[in-house]
């Protein structure tokens, strides 16, 4: 049976909440403020599921509020799961007095306690989220018949601008990329999350005064193929010309790729990409998935940048995204190609980071002879 996405998260939040609900009451709840209690989190946990009912200025505020509810029931989870995990150690070591554990006074400070670490990490989160970082790194790349003596490139992925994105956020990265003056700017997918027609003029016009030397590339990602946004109205007002399993060759100077996401069945494999490209100049490829990557180093590749990960955006999902891709974030050489996968410079639906950093990664290249 295929379940729905929004299935899956209802139960993936729903499940969870049924855990925490039931063991803060038995651990920390005196019987005689039960039933406030029970009132008192059914409201609050109501929030969610009732946002997708509501409409107008309520659905928004209720939305808002459950991006970051929803982190924090994950991590009042995690903590509540440590607690039974320590309760359970208890029965061996005896750290902790049975009588002592029964007083309403350790109780109380103890829920105290799992709620403000609770709260203080979604805020740390939320903090980490609207600092955009620069990653620095400098590599050497053979130039083969190349006259360029250094390349600077500016790389972001995983944008999911849509209407709602703070126009500030997007000011600060424009004002950033400008500072740091790139050879060429690209953007590795997800870079738009709102539908097709929908009205970002200001975002868009913000992109739009990024110039470079070479100019402004990107390549589609899962989220344009999900919104209907690989139609391209979004980018060519954004100023980003998009490669679509494309290439362009900057004469006597590189060669630029861009592969469709996977989501694309037709898409050509890195090996027909790079087949058509003349061997005589260094190869930047752009793929939205860090996916691949011993396959695209046996291509003839010089350089791999990618997003998509979000290096798993809060922890402990982070640990998950690291053994699912061989690279999940940073930076690896495989052979003779240099592999980047970004974090990237925003987030998918919650304003929470606790999981990497919302980053500009800045590649100085080094062509040697």
């Amino acid at each position: 049976m295929n379940l729905s996405f929004h299935t899956m998260i209802m139960l993936a939040y729903t499940v969870p909440n049924i855990y925490v609900f039931f063991r803060i009451m038995f651990l920390f709840i005196g019987k005689k403020y039960r039933l406030r209690y029970s009132l008192i989190y059914l409201l609050i946990a109501l929030i969610y599921p009732l946002s997708g009912f509501a409409g107008g200025l309520l659905r928004e505020m209720l939305e808002l509020v459950s991006d970051y509810l929803l982190p924090f029931y994950l991590y009042l989870f995690l903590l509540v799961l440590l607690a039974d995990i320590f309760l359970l150690l208890n029965l061996l070591i005896r750290l902790l007095p049975a009588q002592k554990r029964k007083e309403a006074r350790f109780r109380k400070y103890c829920l105290a306690t799992i709620v403000s670490l609770a709260v203080l990490i979604v805020i740390a989160g939320a903090v980490n989220f609207r600092t955009i970082r620069l990653t620095d790194y400098r590599i050497t790349v053979p130039a083969r018949s190349s006259e360029l003596k250094t390349l600077r490139i500016a790389f972001a992925a995983d944008f999911h601008i849509d209407s709602k994105t703070s126009t500030g956020f997007v000011r600060r990265f424009t004002d950033k990329i400008t500072d740091l003056k790139p050879d060429i700017m690209l953007f590795g997918g997800d870079i738009v999350e709102g539908h097709d027609g929908e009205k970002m003029e200001e975002q868009e016009r913000l992109l739009n005064q990024i110039t470079t030397g070479y100019g402004v590339y990107g390549v589609l990602g899962n989220h344009e193929y999900y919104r209907g946004q690989d139609r391209g109205s979004f980018f060519d007002r954004s100023g980003i010309s998009i490669l679509r399993d494309t290439c362009i060759i900057f004469d006597k100077a590189f060669t630029l790729a861009g592969r469709l996401d996977s989501h694309y069945r037709n898409r050509k494999s890195a090996q027909e990409l790079i087949n058509e490209l003349p061997d005589s100049l260094p190869v930047i490829l752009l793929d939205h998935r860090p996916t691949e990557l011993v396959e695209v180093s046996e291509t003839g590749t010089d350089v791999q940048l990618s997003g998509h990960t979000h290096d798993g955006q809060m922890f402990p999902i982070n640990l998950i995204t690291s053994k699912i891709y061989l690279l999940s974030k940073g930076y690896r050489k495989i052979g003779n190609t240099h592999f980047f996968v970004t974090s990237g410079i925003r987030q998918w639906r919650f304003p929470v980071r606790t999981s990497g950093k919302s980053e500009i990664v800045v590649i100085d290249i080094t062509f040697t002879r």
